[in-house]
Order: structure tokens, then sequence, then C-alpha cells
């Protein structure tokens, strides 16, 4: 469950901190107090988007930060992945944004945003007028229904996700293999070309690199010699040679070790750099004496590396690249060889394949049909519970006229909301108030089944009043039993229903407008129920029935 949310210099809000409880948590105050601002830092916190205009004027940085606990399985599992640690059950989501970054954290390492919404899922729901648009669209109502029964539907999904994949290449595979006689002859014949051009080079691995430090020698050669010369007078014999200089300074030292033995020990040093060289001039000179200019040598070695940088310009930019295009070539020459033996396997593969593939289809659309009746019934149920007087929810089935990785199956819903008036699909006729409570409906349904601890209502109230919005706090109140439900509201019966009561409000100076949230007591609950009855005069008699809902909701 959620415990925690910390908010810094958020829109409105310049600092919030909200410790959350057990069972159902109630948001209310005034329109525009900043109540939506909350809702949407957990969804950007668990990284959904951040608006340009999230931060607060006047701050550089804003701060989301949620504490969850749960022993949620694959949350677990995850972070053992992520390899972040979790200890006692807690969990510590940060993001902090600034005008060029946004940085997130779990537990307090670093985590990509991709990872963030991976994990999210599994430790909250949240239901706004954005999730109650889906709805609208029956292609999430397949997803729903495999989400009713999960644990037997799921296995079969990615049996069938996993062979319809495999039937696709075995697909493609044909369709490369689907070609006439002419062109599979004339591509033999390109492709024989070419193993033949490579063959024919008896390239050896790592011999371009030889072959150019090899180049780059001999054809300096000429500089070469140059330099060593110049280096060999410099060192060798002669009236101003560096050997010269030192047989000078090793006889002025030996005269001064006449007078001080000290001075023998430089020129001992001395004598040593004198060999050095001596040894350096003499190797000098067999260099020089074995280093010729090989005319022939260079025009060989040029060619070569012609036909080398040739070949790589054709079939990859280095010698095993040039082998890998070789090897490929020869195994697409022998799939052409034996083409008919190939497409003969080919199509046989692919007709088994088919055949499992439909197979697991029709075991997957019976399961389907075996969920869809108790997932509508449960669902009308639920609906009939919510004010939906006269209410027919059905799940209809038809068949796509193509396999993909969710089968073969379309699923709508289908509701009617008047007494003698036939079923439609439900994006043609329902309202917003009515997908609200729709959306209520299946998630009540599904909390079981997605061991979600938190669920999170925005909007629930729209459209509904009177009896129907009593209806709704009471199925609210029976779902937070059993785990943690946040939601905002404007309605009075949903907010007396509040086993903690949070209040938003707005205050204004000069120079700023901030929000600011805190915890109502039962005699401040009360006075908030007693604003949201009676607007801005509130009476003994708006009280004492902000009590009485309040003692109502209770029992």
């Amino acid at each position: 469950m959620l415990i925690n949310l910390h908010v810094k210099n958020l829109a409105l809000i310049e600092e919030a901190d909200i410790d959350f409880t057990d069972h159902l948590n109630i948001l209310t105050g005034e329109t525009g107090a900043g109540k939506s601002v909350l809702i949407g830092s957990i969804q950007s916190a668990l990284g959904g988007k951040i608006p340009k205009d999230m931060i607060r004027e006047g701050s550089d940085l804003a701060l989301i930060e949620l504490v969850f606990h749960t022993d949620n399985e694959m949350v677990k599992k995850l972070l053992c992945d992520y390899e972040i640690p979790f200890e006692e059950g807690e969990i510590i989501i940060s993001r902090r944004i600034t005008n060029q970054r946004v940085v997130n954290k779990v537990n307090g390492c670093n985590i990509t945003l991709s990872r963030l919404k991976e994990l999210s899922p599994f430790l909250l729901d949240l239901s706004g007028q954005h999730e109650n648009q889906l709805l609208l669209k029956p292609v999430n109502h397949l997803k729903i229904l495999d989400s009713y029964d999960k644990g037997n539907i799921y296995p079969v999904k990615e049996q069938v996700a996993w062979e319809y994949h495999r039937y696709q290449e075995l697909k493609h595979r044909l369709s490369e293999q689907d070609i006439g006689e002419e062109e599979r002859l004339r591509e033999m014949e390109f492709l024989q070309y070419e193993i033949r051009d490579i063959e024919a080079a008896s390239l050896r691995e790592g011999e371009d690199e030889e072959l150019e430090s090899f180049f780059e020698k001999i054809s300096h050669a000429r500089d070469i010699l140059s330099a060593c010369g110049k280096a060999y007078e410099l060192t060798g014999k002669g009236s101003d040679s560096a050997s010269d200089r030192m047989g000078s300074a090793i006889r002025f030292l030996s005269d001064a070790s006449d007078y001080d033995e000290a001075v023998l020990s430089l020129m001992e040093q001395a004598s040593t750099v004198d060999t050095l060289l001596n040894d350096l001039n003499r190797e000098l000179s067999d260099y020089m004496s074995s280093m010729e200019f090989d005319e022939q040598a260079y025009h060989d070695t040029e060619e070569r590396l012609d036909q080398i940088n040739h070949l790589k310009a054709r079939y990859g930019d280095s010698i095993p690249k040039i082998f890998a295009y070789r090897d490929k070539s020869r195994a697409r020459y022998e799939q052409l060889l034996n083409h008919d033996e190939e497409i003969s396997a080919l199509k046989k593969e692919a007709a088994a394949s088919e055949k499992k593939l439909t197979a697991l289809c029709k075991r997957l659309h019976d399961l389907r049909e075996s969920a869809a009746k108790p997932l509508a019934e449960a669902v009308g149920a639920a609906l009939l519970d919510l004010n939906f007087k006269d209410v027919r929810f059905e799940i209809a089935f038809s068949e796509t006229d193509h396999f993909s990785a969710d089968g073969t199956d379309r699923v709508c819903f289908m509701i009617s909301t008047n007494p003698g008036l036939p079923v439609r699909p439900l994006h043609e006729i329902a309202s917003g108030g009515e997908l609200s409570r729709i959306m209520l409906a299946v998630k009540s349904i599904l909390a079981g089944e997605e061991q979600i601890e938190t669920l999170i209502f925005d909007e629930i109230d729209t459209g509904i009043s009177g009896r129907t919005a009593q209806k709704v706090s009471e199925r609210l109140a029976g779902l937070a039993k059993d785990r943690q439900v946040i939601a905002i509201t404007h309605l009075p019966q949903i907010a007396a229903m509040a086993d903690s009561h949070f209040l938003i409000e707005k205050t204004s100076d000069e120079n700023s407008t901030i929000s600011r949230i805190c915890l109502l007591n039962d005699d401040e609950s009360v006075h908030e129920l007693a604003r949201m009855l009676g607007g801005v005069r509130i009476t003994d008699t708006v009280l004492a029935n902000a009590r009485e809902m309040k003692k109502l909701a209770k029992m």
C-alpha cells in the first residue's frame, strides 16, 4: 500500500507530506485547490509524463517521493532483476525534476524510466478520466476479460503469442523462397561469382594489418634511411660527434681524478655513456646496411592491399566480415540449390505451426467464453448495485480473419441501461457518468484477481448525485475493506465514508498561491461535509445533516 506522498515545488504545492492509511482515504476541497495535482504527482512519480509547467514558478527543481509497503512477489522479483535492495517490504520511489532533466530513483538506486513503468502496475492502479475513456475502445475489453481469469487464460495466451511469432517467421522465410526458376538461377549465379571472388583472394585473418604496417615502413624507406644516417653521423666518430665529445669529457675527468678520487665515479659514468653511444652507432650501421628499398616488394604489397580493400568495399569492412559474408552466401546458395526440398520442408513446418496455432486459439477462445459469462454476471450485479436500473451487461465475441498474438477473438462489452431496449456496444451509448461507474464495477471485480494493494480513483463521481452517489460510496467502502483505496470526490455521500479524510485548500497573498493538505479529525470532517452540503452558508441544520451522514456511514 501507499504509505506516504511527499511533494515539493509542484505547481500550486510548495511542500506537502501526506501519510495515507489503510482502507478508504478521501481527498476533498474546492475546485482548483490542487486535488488533481496530487493525483497527477503520483502518476508522474510512477513514470507518467511530466508537464513542462510542473515545477512551481520561482523554483529550480521539484521533488515527488512515494513510500510503499508491499509483499507483492512480482515486485520483489523485478527489484531483484534490477539489482535494487528491498528490505522489509519498503519501496521508496523518487523523481527529482529540473528544467534540464529528471532523475528517477528506487530505494536510493537510479532507475530507467522504462523499468519504473514496468514496476508501477504492481504497486497501484489509478483510474481517472483517461482510464475511463479506455472502456470506449473494444480492444481493451479483451484485456479486461483476460485479466479476470488470468490464472487460466494467461498461460495459454503466452503459448499463442509464442506460436504466432514462430508461424510469422516461417511465413516470412517462405516468402523469401517464393521466387521463379529464372530468378533462382540468376541469384545462384551471382552468389557463385561472389563466393569465387572471395575465395580466389585466399585471404588470411590479420593479413591486412600486417601488410599495412609493412607498406607504411617500405613506402617511407628513404626517409627512414636519411634520418638514421644523420643519427649515425652525430653519434659516430668525427671531429664534432657525440662520441668525440664524450672522449674529451672522459680525458678531462681522468685528469681531475688525480686530485680528487670522488671524480672517479663521474668518469665511470661517462665511460658507460660512451660505451652506449658506441653500441647505438654500431646498431644504426647494421640497421642501415640491412634496409634496402625493394621496388618489387613495394608494388606487390600495394597491389595486395588494393585487392583486399576492394573486397572490403564490397563485402565488409574487415576480413572477418568478408568471411561472414562468404559463409552467408554459401548458406543461401545451398538453400537455392535445394530449393524444392527447402520449400517443401518449410511448407510442412508452417502447416504444422498453423494447425497448432489454430488449436491453441480455439483453446484460448473456449477459456475466454467460460470466463465471459461469470464476468458479465458479476459486472451486471455490480452495476445494479451502483444504481443502474434494469441494466443488462453482456460480452459479445466475434472472430478475426487472421491470427494475432492475442489469438483470433474480438470482444466487445454490450450494455442496455433501459428496459425493453436491446444491448448495444458500450462505446456507442455510455455517458461520462456511466463510464466512471462501469469502471468502478470492473475495477472492484478485478481487484482480487490483480492482487493490487492500492486503488486510486479520480473523478469517480463524474455526472452522478443523490441515490447513485450513495451507491458509489457504498461500493468504494466495500472495496476498501480488503485493500487501500484513495479517491478524490466533490460529493458528501462519498466523503462521509472516509476512514481518513484529507482536505486540500488553496490560500493566496499578494505574492503567491499555495495549496495545503491536512488530515481532518471527526469534527473537522463534519464541517467539511457541511461545506460540501451547504455551500457558502453553513447553518446548524446543515451541520446536523453532516453529522447524521457521518454517523450513518459508520454503521
